[in-house]
């Protein structure tokens, strides 16, 4: 058996065997761009970046990774690691258990562990949870908390530990009180909707009813038909209009809460007094039962009891009888039977969530809907709030975290072999988690006012905070410091670039360099920028600490021996020049990174580097210089274009594809000149033949191998200058013969216009045209070979024609030396107030030039490769979030979206791409109302923020013309008016302006923030008319606006369109919340383990490729914990490993897992979340849970609705997969109205022509067989026969199908016309030859469903394996050597041989 992997998470260099990327009939040509979460690669690959071939692939791909990584260790290679990680997975054994009042049990631990787990087990046990101050012994002997179990002597097999109970401190006591509240309230979704401590919301328990895994076969088959009802909410239908909201959020009926007490709080006579307190009064609680007893409770050092103190009177004696308990619970149980019986049947049910359901995420989750809760007393609550959890940070002595030391010193911990660098990246990945929750709850106390600034006299917008060891400031221009570069507009932008610039030096990882922790909080329309605080900065001032960089743009300069070794190391990985500019005293100073990078030596002697904003070279086409002029095809659409500041710069993604670029432009010319010496060696020029091979990899990067379409004839050594196929006219026939011209390079020149080198990152050509592999130059081996042979030595034992053949391929592609390939940027080229020393001029010419060659690529070649992905469906955005990821994977910023946007709407086939511009539209009208949202919010004082955001919705999106906001009521604002308030929120100005804005004044404004920001003539003066003419969806609009701003609405249905009353009140608005941007560590050597899994699973070797991805599993899970979306990926991938060998019930537990993954870690109707339920239906499917199936398949369709609408080509297999269900189970009528639909999308996306639509007409012709109406089967069955005999020829096996059931109905329909004749002529006497009406079997259904799924089984044996690669390796070459049938024909075929994902 072969397997497809469709899910490979977007940043791995995909290994295929073969170029199967986009294949045949499978409809599930989407992963590319949506499971890439977050770039899940350290190294910034791009998803599709490189293909490669052979069984060699994954090496190289594991090695070229590592080597872009910068990080040497990772090369010790794929043998290494499988012989650590053996040390790691030592076998687990089984201890016994014994606790107070509970029988013994086994539990299995691993040596690993330390005895502190085991607490953690106990502490959510069904019958030990209610315990927290305990101690574990071994025969007498405490074991320490902190030991390691296999540090412990005598434990062993078998071992006894007791559960020894311990006297109480005060810490104690309220971490007990703290875990029964939590006990109490694990049911309870308020904190998932209110965003705390990391709970989110899940919903798959609703549509499971807990019938998965091993319960799943309950009913059998054959019963189960009757009782399904299989008709879905009307809503669901395919064409209905209404898109309701409150299916989004289904009552789950476990939440129903049981009560167990009315009130838990403390007492208001705490603390105990001294007397009191010496015989051993800890603290007081005041209980009220679920009978309305109210009690008052002392926590004693010993435990818990009744005394009898009153609300009003204080008598700490104990009551009679005292019930003393060590545990709060077996007190209430014993006084209150209510108490006992509910908290038992609460722990049940806490027990039987999955675990999935309760675990923490590593990062907070927002819901932008929540319904009304009840507001519940709750004293940890109201305590933490109080406290602010200042100094009962989770347990740690001493007062606050000195964050800046736990940041650095997990960064410092040793990284030498495969247990180092896990434990290390695990404390790095925790650490960084906790300050990304500290710092979003600072930056919240921040703008809500509660916190103290450190410069109290200055106006608000100037202030700065500190809060918990975190450093505060808010994104203002404040002091003129950005003046130059576009004020308030660049201040908000320089955070953002700091970020990535942290980011990257991060991933690069180099020793002895430190940033500092940095999170950016925008809340309430403010930007906050949150950082860690370097040792001994407070006390000096900025001038004397910094001893690199400049701290005024440029003007003075200093230099560092240290700095520059340091910074040097990152150079390469980040493409940075080292490069010397002027000071002051016009004294040249050499630096390695832009000159705002400050470096500062803290007081715990560690190197420091901050502002990083400039880490990335600028962008040219938003950085109009004067004298300077773009390339043609820039100037053609308008650049360079006036933006709101001049930070703009390039992605890192962008330069990592731009350098790859180069690089095999690099090769080829290498290749061509050592030809033509050869040639001329011989006395004639040869014209090149395109002879080619797909082998074009680097020894140092994944090379993508369908390179270009380019052919290099070399005549006399004439000087032509290069062309560059950049219209999509007129290259559609560049697909095969037609040649770019590229002369023989004494000919160079550097004017911006770079040969088409198409690569998987930016391809010139034209969106239609077919893929084809690189073309290999005759004499490419011998340039790789001299490359090498040139970074092995110092090029002195090379003749002088090599080195000279080297030196012009490098002065041609802009490399910065002349005897190797390699290109960096010089980040502050174009920096006002920087100026280069006169000797460097040359050079800093090259640079400028190099920018504006990467400004042009960005336009001629990522963009319309987007374009094109989108075209062929390999890269499929659902909404908003999903277009800037794939976006941002090819190194495209957001604020070219218009301009995509404009590509997108002169393409030729614009039905094709219409879902991709109705997203982009969508996209920029939600960023254009948030630009505006923010200011409108910074005008509002926080009495008045629900009514100015639900008037700020009215004026967006309801078609009510004269939408009126609601003011405070009056006595309020006339008593506030009469005391002048100093300390105002930051921004302060007129509290009621915002309550003049009107919708048609909105929709003007959002207009003209199109056409300045992202340069698009948005033709829409009202939000009607936006949906009118864009098709869009107000509820997606909603949803996008929502995420985008952070507000958390009221989940109702809402009436957009009434003409009488707007649709949002201010009850509606129910919080709002910060949008966090923070850096995600990585788990490298998981990742590594991952990406070799899916090289060998793509080879066809699913054994070893299971075992890899179970190993990256466990990495993943010691680095990441068990919550993340990495996992989720790699449970995805196992699941369908699981399921196409055979092991259905394992591909169901895991998928499981990886559905609830998804809705914690991402949020339930995020388009991942909408994929997971997809295969989850199929799993359940194939185990025989037929209405579990449909019930997740109708729950994806509701969230794709809401998330993208109808018209989306994913629309189309999520259809097709109903509809075969609903066939399965005899509902042939519903079945049809699916699959017509599916068979209309895939019309309109993939051409009427498609092999998809052939597919999608005999699925329709298989439903009218079943219901007997054989004239409709037909036709639809010839529809897709015409296709299949155009496509892929008379010959072939589908197209022979296709004929054979064609004859079978045409059989069928004669026998039942015969049948007909017979009773028409005969009346009811007449014998009626019994005809076969034949419901469809599963295993008919289930078939059809692995083919649109894209998954195919082939029982294969060794030799069939064998045959299958000679068979691939003939495809191959048969395919490189030009003959290009139609593209689908050949993909139809390998779909037969080989299933492979698209």
């Amino acid at each position: 058996m072969v397997s497809k992997t469709d899910d490979i998470p977007a940043s791995v260099p995909t290994c295929n065997t073969v170029d199967l990327a986009r294949e045949g009939e499978t409809a599930n040509s989407k992963e590319t761009s949506k499971t890439a979460l977050k770039d899940p690669c350290s190294c910034g690959h791009r998803g599709d970046t490189a293909v490669m071939n052979g069984d060699s692939g994954h090496d190289q791909a594991e090695e070229a990774d590592s080597k872009q990584d910068g990080n040497a260790d990772a090369d010790s290679g794929e043998d290494g690691n499988e012989q650590e990680v053996i040390v790691i997975q030592d076998t687990g054994f089984n201890v016994k258990i014994q606790a107070p009042g509970t029988e013994p049990f086994d539990l299995q631990v691993s040596p690993q562990e330390m005895v502190q787990e085991i607490h953690q087990v106990l502490m959510d046990r069904e019958d030990t949870c209610h315990r927290t101050c305990f101690s574990l012994q071994l025969d007498g002997n405490v074991l320490d908390n902190f030991a390691e179990l296999k540090s412990i002597e005598g434990l062993q097999e078998g071992s006894l530990l007791k559960v020894v109970e311990e006297p109480y401190t005060v810490r104690e006591a309220r971490i007990h009180v703290r875990h029964i509240r939590d006990l109490l309230k694990s049911l309870d979704p308020s904190d998932a909707y209110n965003g705390v401590d990391c709970n989110s919301l899940s919903f798959l328990s609703v549509f499971t009813d807990g019938d998965l895994g091993d319960t799943g076969k309950r009913k059998k088959k054959g019963s189960e038909l009757e009782q399904i009802d299989c008709t879905p909410p009307e809503h669901i239908l395919p064409g209905s209009k209404e898109r309701p909201l409150v299916p989004l959020q289904p009552q789950n009926k476990d939440w129903k809460p049981m009560q167990c007490l009315k009130v838990l709080t403390m007492s208001g006579w705490n603390p105990p007094p001294g007397n009191r307190k010496m015989h051993g009064d800890l603290m007081y609680l005041y209980i009220v039962m679920v009978e309305d007893r109210h009690v008052s409770i002392t926590a004693s050092t010993r435990g818990f009891y009744l005394n009898q103190s009153t609300t009003y009177t204080f008598n700490p004696k104990p009551a009679n009888p005292s019930f003393l308990s060590h545990s709060l619970v077996e007190l209430l149980s014993q006084i209150s039977p209510a108490f006992k019986k509910n908290f038992s049947a609460l722990q049940k049910k806490r027990v039987q969530r999955h675990p999935f359901e309760r675990i923490a995420t590593p990062f907070q989750v927002y819901s932008w809907t929540a319904p009304q809760i009840d507001h519940a007393m709750d004293c940890v609550r109201a305590e933490d709030a109080y406290t602010s959890r200042l100094g009962y940070e989770e347990h740690i002595p001493g007062q606050t975290r000195d964050w800046n030391e736990e940041l650095q010193t997990t960064r410092e911990l040793s990284r030498k072999n495969l247990p180092e660098r896990l434990l290390r990246e695990r404390a790095i990945f925790k650490v960084h988690s906790d300050f990304a929750a500290a710092a979003t709850r600072g930056a919240m106390a921040v703008i809500d006012g509660n916190v103290m600034a450190i410069n109290p006299g200055e106006e608000t917008r100037m202030q700065m905070f500190i809060w918990n060891n975190i450093f505060f400031s808010l994104g203002f221009d404040v002091r003129d410091h950005y003046k130059e570069l576009g004020g308030d507009a660049a201040a908000h932008a320089a955070p953002t670039n700091d970020l990535n610039g942290v980011r990257a030096y991060s991933a690069v990882d180099i020793e002895g360099l430190f940033t500092l922790g940095t999170m950016v909080v925008d809340y309430r329309g403010y930007r906050v920028t949150a950082q860690s605080i370097i040792p001994g900065i407070l006390e000096r001032e900025q001038e004397q600490s910094v001893i690199y960089g400049s701290i005024d743009f440029g003007k003075t300069v200093v230099s560092h021996p240290k700095y520059l070794e340091l910074l040097e190391k990152t150079s390469r990985p980040l493409k940075v020049q080292r490069h010397a500019v002027l000071n002051e005293k016009d004294a040249a100073v050499e630096l390695c990174s832009s000159v705002e990078c400050k470096g500062i030596i803290g007081n715990d002697g560690r190197h420091y580097i901050l502002d990083l904003l400039r880490t990335f070279p600028p962008d040219l086409n938003f950085l109009p210089v004067e004298g300077e002029e773009l390339s043609p095809e820039s100037q053609k659409l308008g650049f360079p274009r006036q933006h709101r500041h001049r930070l703009a710069c390039l992605r890192q993604e962008l330069i990592e594809a731009f350098v790859e670029h180069r690089y095999l432009l690099f090769m080829k010319m290498a290749a061509l000149q050592l030809m033509q010496q050869k040639a001329n060696k011989d006395n004639k020029t040869a014209a090149l033949q395109d002879s080619s091979t797909a082998d074009m990899q680097s020894d140092s990067k994944p090379q993508p191998a369908e390179a270009s379409d380019m052919v290099i004839e070399t005549t006399t050594p004439s000087p032509t200058s290069f062309e560059s196929t950049l219209a999509p006219e007129e290259s559609k026939a560049a697909s095969t013969n037609e040649k770019v011209v590229l002369a023989s390079l004494n000919a160079v020149n550097t004017n911006g216009t770079q040969p088409s080198a198409e690569n998987h990152n930016g391809g010139c050509d034209s969106p239609l045209e077919v893929k084809e592999a690189d073309e290999n130059i005759p004499g490419l081996a011998q340039a790789k070979e001299l490359a090498q042979s040139f970074a092995a030595e110092d090029g002195s034992g090379i003749d002088p024609k090599s080195r000279e053949v080297v030196l012009n391929a490098c002065k041609a592609v802009g490399s910065i030396s002349n005897t190797s390939f390699d290109i960096r940027f010089n980040p502050d080229i174009f920096s006002p107030g920087v100026r280069f020393p006169e000797d460097s001029a040359e050079e800093v010419l090259q640079q400028k030039q190099l920018l504006k060659d990467a400004a042009s690529f960005l336009i001629s070649c990522q963009i319309p490769s987007f374009v094109k992905d989108c075209l062929d469906h390999s890269s499929l955005p659902m909404d908003g979030a999903t277009l800037t990821e794939a976006l941002h994977q090819r190194g495209i910023n957001m604020r070219y979206l218009g301009t995509v946007l404009d590509f997108v709407d002169n393409m030729s086939p614009k039905a094709q791409l219409e879902h991709i511009f109705r997203i982009g539209i969508g996209e920029l009208l939600t960023r254009c109302a948030k630009h505006i949202f923010k200011t409108y919010l910074q005008g509002v004082e926080l009495s008045a923020l629900s009514a100015a955001v639900s008037h700020f919705l009215n004026c967006l999106l309801s078609s009510f013309p004269d939408a009126v906001a609601h003011l405070p009521a009056d006595e309020l604002v006339s008593r506030r008016k009469n005391r002048k308030r100093r300390n105002r929120v930051p921004g302060g100005g007129d509290n009621t302006a915002w309550a003049s804005l009107t919708p048609s004044e909105l929709w003007k404004n959002i207009a003209s923030e199109a056409q300045s920001y992202y340069h698009f003539n948005l033709q829409c003066e009202s939000v009607d008319q936006a949906v009118e003419k864009y098709g869009l969806q107000k509820i997606t609009l909603l949803r996008e606006i929502s995420i985008k701003t952070g507000i958390q609405i009221l989940i109702k249905e809402y009436n957009f369109d009434s003409r009488h009353k707007p649709a949002f009140t201010e009850e509606d608005i129910l919080n709002i919340f910060p949008v966090v941007k923070h850096v995600n560590p990585k788990a490298s050597d998981a990742f590594h383990f991952f990406q070799s899994g899916q090289a060998k699973v793509q080879q066809g070797f699913l054994k070893e490729g299971c075992e890899l991805i179970n190993e990256a599993l466990n990495l993943f899970n010691n680095v990441y914990g068990a919550m993340h979306v990495e996992i989720c990926a790699c449970l995805r991938l196992l699941a369908r490993l699981n399921y196409i060998m055979g092991d259905h019930s394992e591909a169901l537990s895991n998928q499981q897992k990886a559905v609830l993954m998804s809705e914690r870690a991402l949020g339930i109707e995020h388009p991942n979340t909408i994929q997971e339920y997809m295969h989850l239906a199929l799993y359940c499917f194939a185990n025989g849970q037929l209405s579990t199936a449909l019930k997740l398949l109708y729950r994806a369709r509701y969230l794709m609705l809401v998330a993208c609408g109808e018209d989306h080509p994913e629309m189309a297999l999520l259809d097709s997969n109903i509809g075969l269900v609903l066939h399965g189970v005899m509902e042939y009528d519903l079945s049809l109205r699916f699959l017509e639909n599916a068979l209309a999308i895939n019309s309109k996306y993939h051409g009427p022509r498609s092999l998809k639509v052939a597919l999608s007409h005999h699925l329709v012709a298989r439903v009218y067989e079943s219901k007997a109406e054989f004239r409709s089967a037909l036709q639809h069955e010839k529809e897709g026969y015409t296709i299949y005999k155009n496509q892929v020829g008379e010959t072939h096996e589908k197209t022979k199908e296709s004929s054979e059931y064609l004859k079978y109905l045409t059989q069928q329909a004669v026998a039942l016309q015969r049948t007909m004749n017979e009773i028409y002529k005969n009346g009811s006497n007449a014998s009626i030859m019994p005809l076969k009406f034949t419901a469809p079997s599963m295993a008919s259904v289930l078939e059809q469903l692995n083919i649109i799924n894209g998954i195919i089984f082939i029982p294969l044996s060794q030799k069939d394996l064998e045959n299958l690669k000679a068979e691939v390796q003939r495809r191959q070459q048969l395919q490189d050597s030009g003959k290009t049938e139609e593209q689908q024909g050949r993909q139809l075929e390998l779909n037969d041989t080989l299933p492979v994902d698209d």
